[in-house]
């Protein structure tokens, strides 16, 4: 028996409906976060979490622009009446927010692999300069799944801005470069910045630009972030940041790199190339990681995920985060 579209929510009176709970949604969600955010000086954050299982979008603000993401799980029966529905939706939370439709920035997110969630997806080349913390960054809400700064990541950037200062500093997976610069904002004595993409080096480099005009302090290294971190001499760094890919291919691992499956290999060369007192903060986006056991046999182990995951995040699984110290030695 083929189900009538109405079952799937897309006649024009369940659309509606589902736009009313969404506006509703959003404004109790603005006036939640509003203190906070004036606290806190907080212009981009998640003003809609995919909190109403019928309606699985993440609607993030970057001042005066939406990016709007559909996590799509199934193919929908009757693509011309989900994309109505899409449509309607966004119209919904522009009004709400009292944002210009062109403000809009709209993708489909489905499950990814390797590099895929940093291709492109389109050719705009639409950029535009947001703040955070008291820096600027250039975020292109149209061109990538990703924009180039992620939003539940805000606590973990203060953190290493409070770790940074007189530290010998080392930012690997760096994609755009926000963690680099919140070090160089925490008083580094030096900054290394490692990913492999020519395109996020650049974006790095501009990142920095856009906050310090003296380049002295910040080192860019293109190089695979596995071969590199296998390369690294003991007491390299003081500090070092890695939020890995969950999948990615690499010629250190002659096949590939899991985060579930490889961590602890590399988590032993990055705890190896710190100094005496240094920290690791380790992070990823595996929504099943476990941390392994055999960690705690090299590093000493805090789990600081629930302070590192913001308050306008309702997921509480966006990300996991770590501080490792070296061991001590008897």
């Amino acid at each position: 028996m083929i189900r009538e579209p109405e079952q799937y929510g897309y006649s024009d009176e369940h659309i509606a409906q589902q736009c009313i709970f969404l506006g509703n949604r959003l404004r109790r969600t603005e006036t939640h976060l509003a203190r906070w955010r004036r606290r806190e000086s907080i212009s981009c954050y998640r003003v809609y979490d995919c909190d109403i299982p019928e309606i699985p979008l993440a609607i993030d603000r970057y001042e005066d622009m939406l990016h709007i993401a559909e996590y799509r799980t199934f193919t929908p029966p009757d693509e011309d009446r989900h994309i109505v529905r899409m449509e309607q939706l966004c119209r919904a939370a522009a009004a709400v927010l009292a944002l210009p439709e062109d403000n809009i920035f709209f993708k489909v997110r489905q499950r990814q692999r390797g590099k895929q969630q940093y291709t492109r997806v389109a050719e705009t080349g639409h950029r535009m300069t947001v703040h955070e913390g008291g820096l600027s960054f250039l975020v292109n809400l149209a061109d990538y799944l990703d924009t180039g700064l992620f939003l539940d990541h805000r606590p973990t950037r203060a953190l290493v801005r409070n770790l940074a200062d007189g530290r010998r500093v080392c930012n690997l997976f760096a994609y755009t470069g926000s963690f680099s610069v919140y070090a160089l904002a925490g008083g580094a004595e030096s900054v290394t910045t490692v990913d492999l993409s020519n395109t996020y080096l650049d974006w790095v480099e501009e990142n920095h630009l856009l906050n310090f005009p003296d380049a002295s302090r910040h080192r860019l290294i293109r190089a695979d972030v596995l071969e590199y971190a296998a390369s690294l001499a003991p007491s390299s760094f003081d500090l070092i940041i890695a939020d890995p890919p969950t999948f990615s291919v690499s010629k250190a691992m002659q096949t590939s790199f899991d985060v579930q499956r490889d961590h602890v290999w590399l988590l032993r060369h990055l705890v190896r190339a710190l100094s005496t007192d240094g920290v690791l903060v380790f992070s990823n986006n595996r929504t099943d990681f476990t941390l392994d056991d055999e960690v705690s046999s090299f590093a000493r182990v805090e789990n600081i995920t629930r302070e590192t995951i913001p308050r306008d995040f309702r997921n509480q699984k966006i990300h996991h985060c770590w501080l490792l110290k070296p061991a001590l030695r008897l």
